[in-house]
């Protein structure tokens, strides 16, 4: 593939979890639409690192250090709205008010 097609993906993949975000009412939708942002990124840093230091692959590492981050946020994220859906027996956001008593 070309470098622009790659990068025309990787900002399409991005709104779309940016929008998804600002909008979504679920809990699990916003976690899904924040991946899918991460791996976007982490395309990113595999075109850029390919394009202009192929021989070095700085950007390929930091990239799983991406994904070992992602992984851990789902499952953080995961265990917290299971919590929340346990406790409110609901996964909406604007039913969720955690900062009252």
């Amino acid at each position: 593939m070309m470098f622009e097609h790659v990068l025309f993906f990787s900002v399409y993949l991005f709104s779309i979890g940016i929008y998804g975000l600002i909008t979504s009412r679920n809990m699990v939708r916003a976690l899904i639409c924040l991946e899918l942002i991460l791996n976007s990124i982490n395309l990113n840093l595999v075109t850029f690192s390919d394009l202009f230091d192929s021989r070095q692959l700085k950007g390929d590492i930091f990239t799983i250090f991406v994904i070992a981050l992602a992984a851990a946020e789902a499952a953080i994220g995961l265990s917290i709205l299971s919590s929340i859906h346990r406790n409110k027996k609901s996964t909406r956001i604007n039913q969720s008010n955690f900062l009252n008593n």
